[in-house]
């Protein structure tokens, strides 16, 4: 596939609150403390929408702000990909708590905030963004869904594109199915061309070949059961200038490979 380019990162995660830190801990440099971190606000959105947005929306907006910051685009410019295992639990939780009931009486809000593309929504206001997005879905391979959605994008459209990864936990009963406790959003700004700020040139493939050779990075104990945290192996690259290919879980046992061209 033609070669990509990695812009920008944004991390919000326990133990990870930037790209910063999270890069520090992926190199070694920082020992990594999955300490609770508040809330990400919403300061991007307006006062009204910042009062509705959703928990998860709030941890998708606030990785994808952090990577617009650090990028060479305008929020308003770039296309966008969200990618969830789930969307919002807590939305999903109320709506049952309210259907169970005998009133029955289901907040507009709750509504809203319960579809897949609700990240989406949320950031074509505060982004004042009239571009293409895209939301996809994909259990624990939602990360490589995403990622694969976006490629594609920058490669055969050739625009830069905003990718957003996030899964926030849900409450029980739900957790019981879905059993991570830990949130975590990452953002990748990814581009058809190099700029003064990129980080990476890479390519990617899909595969259903046997695993690839060689030690692959390590995710924190704490984090290795959110979906989107799945794309610390691809940060661990970036972060430590990697040299070697990796391999991200797939669908239908494919798997997408990932391999780096070249470094800032």
């Amino acid at each position: 596939m033609t070669p990509f380019f990695v812009d920008a990162v944004g991390v919000v995660g326990p133990g990870m609150p930037d790209w910063r830190t999270a890069r520090e801990v992926l190199r070694g440099e920082r020992r990594y403390e999955p300490e609770r971190i508040l809330e990400p606000g919403a300061a991007m959105l307006p006062p009204n929408e910042r009062r509705r947005a959703a928990v998860s929306v709030r941890w998708a907006l606030a990785a994808a702000g952090q990577a617009i910051s650090a990028s060479s685009y305008d929020a308003g410019e770039v296309a966008t990909v969200f990618a969830t295992s789930g969307s919002d639990g807590e939305t999903l939780h109320r709506i049952c708590e309210a259907l169970a009931s005998p009133e029955r009486e289901l907040s507009p809000t709750r509504f809203h905030n319960s579809v897949h593309n609700a990240a989406a929504g949320y950031w074509t206001i505060a982004a004042a963004s009239r571009r293409a997005s895209a939301s996809v879905c994909g259990y624990d391979a939602s990360f490589t869904a995403g990622l694969l959605e976006a490629v594609s994008q920058v490669c055969a459209e050739r625009i830069a594109v905003l990718l957003v990864a996030y899964d926030v936990p849900y409450p029980p009963p739900l957790q019981a199915v879905r059993p991570f406790t830990r949130p975590f959003a990452v953002a990748l700004l990814l581009a058809p061309e190099p700029g003064p700020r990129t980080l990476a040139c890479c390519r990617v493939a899909l595969t259903s070949g046997p695993p690839l050779f060689g030690q692959q990075p390590c995710i924190p104990p704490e984090l290795a059961s959110n979906p989107a945290a799945q794309s610390l192996v691809l940060l661990s690259m970036i972060a430590c200038d990697q040299p070697g290919p990796l391999q991200l879980g797939y669908l239908n046992g494919c798997k997408l490979v990932v391999e780096p061209i070249a470094w800032s």
